[in-house]
């Protein structure tokens, strides 16, 4: 069986940049030993904008302009970025939530073998959330979790929602 971790947006604006919080630099430790100790692939995802985010759905409903592609905020937070590159990772950029793209790249990594999905990240209550339930739909015979210690949500009420959430759609919650 092949294991995937699916490290989820741990870009510096999510962790200390424009959308960062207190709870999401606090799981940087944890994030980082997970990676450092996980025995099997690893892809990570980032959140990526354009110079034209304000005009965009999300920009009208989110103002806060965030990992605009190429800035500093955009970048792997830079001790998550020495784990992954340590370990070897495939970056899978994303303009949305959910990465449509994702599910491919784990059928083609298992080529056929039968494997697991781990999912850390941020935001729980936004991209943690949409990818595991959208990988869920697309892989619903195959073992998911979420390591709630490696994952903060936009805030701890919005954190444990979005884990709640997860336990009902059969998505193991560590």
């Amino acid at each position: 069986m092949k294991h995937f971790l699916i490290v989820v947006d741990m870009q510096k604006d999510f962790v200390d940049g424009a959308l960062g919080t207190k709870e999401a630099a606090a799981i940087v430790p944890d994030v980082v030993k997970k990676i450092e100790d996980f025995d099997g692939e690893i892809f990570a995802t980032f959140d990526t904008h354009a110079d034209n985010y304000m005009q965009t759905l999300e920009g009208k409903n989110l103002p806060v302009p965030h990992c605009i592609k190429g800035t500093p905020g955009w970048q792997l937070d830079k001790n998550v970025a020495a784990a992954l590159d340590k370990k070897g990772y495939t970056p899978v950029e994303k303009v949305t939530f959910g990465s449509v793209q994702l599910p491919s790249l784990l059928a083609a990594a298992a080529a056929g073998e039968p494997f697991d999905l781990e999912l850390i990240g941020l935001c729980t209550d936004i991209c943690v959330v949409s990818n595991a339930l959208l990988l869920k739909a697309i892989y619903c015979e195959t073992p998911i979790s979420v390591d709630s210690a490696c994952c903060a949500g936009v805030t701890p009420e919005k954190h444990q929602a979005a884990l709640e959430t997860m336990r009902s759609c059969q998505i193991e919650v560590k």
